[in-house]
């Protein structure tokens, strides 16, 4: 099953001073879905928004809500999260100590549930709850702050993942230093969903609409490519 190619822009790099009409201009613009990352300072070295936040964006938008869950412990909230209007709820491998009975919560609750793998969690942190599995975000930087540098050796790791999926309908997203120079590896890798940040809200609203063609057209490229 090849799944279908998505742009997310996160917005933790948009203007939250004018949140709502920067989330309108990346869906005009052309974005897919729309990536929010949530941060608790703790699991992550950054605070960003909670489920209160995500609520009062989702009027902005009839796109795809790609929530992920930089926070520690993640059960209390995923109720919160889903009320709030996520469609998918990402989590990370370390967050608990029961990843299966967290992405069954997130199921019963009628969300599309993920597990996010930071650059030291090995791809073998899922193979037991891939039949839980929506969607696996390998992390292409640390989580914590946007602007970071790609990590190259992460390219492996995507393409081990793709090769456990063997098939199964899951999203296989990557988030961090995505660019158009980097859309085409992790696309040739594997990867389905591209989160970018700075790449895509650079150069004021006028630009969004090529900066997000520019990582379309070179992952489309790569997929082509390995077809």
């Amino acid at each position: 099953m090849v799944q279908p190619l998505r742009i997310a822009p996160s917005i933790l790099s948009a203007d939250f001073a004018r949140l709502g009409a920067e989330i309108a201009a990346v869906d005009e613009a052309g974005a897919d879905w729309i990536h929010l990352d949530v941060m608790d300072g703790h699991f992550v070295p950054n605070i960003t928004f909670g489920p209160q936040f995500v609520a009062h964006a989702r009027p902005a938008t009839q796109k795809h809500f790609d929530v992920h869950l930089m926070i520690a412990p993640a059960d209390p909230y995923l109720e919160a999260f889903a009320a709030a209007g996520a469609e998918t709820i990402t989590v990370h491998a370390e967050a608990g100590p029961h990843l299966d009975r967290s992405l069954q919560t997130i199921r019963d609750l009628g969300k599309r549930a993920g597990v996010a793998l930071n650059p030291a969690t090995p791809a073998v942190a899922i193979e037991h709850v891939l039949d839980r599995l929506d969607l696996v975000l390998v992390m292409t930087v640390n989580p914590g702050f946007g602007g970071q540098a790609f990590i190259p050796a992460m390219l492996e790791k995507i393409a081990q993942v793709k090769a456990m999926i063997a098939g199964r309908e899951i999203d296989i997203e990557v988030d961090g230093g995505i660019t158009p120079d980097t859309a085409g590896d992790v696309a040739r890798a594997g990867a389905n969903v591209l989160v970018a940040g700075s790449a895509i809200f650079k150069g004021g609203t006028s630009a969004y609409a090529g900066n997000i063609a520019a990582i379309r057209t070179a992952a489309e490229a790569a997929r082509g490519e390995s077809c």
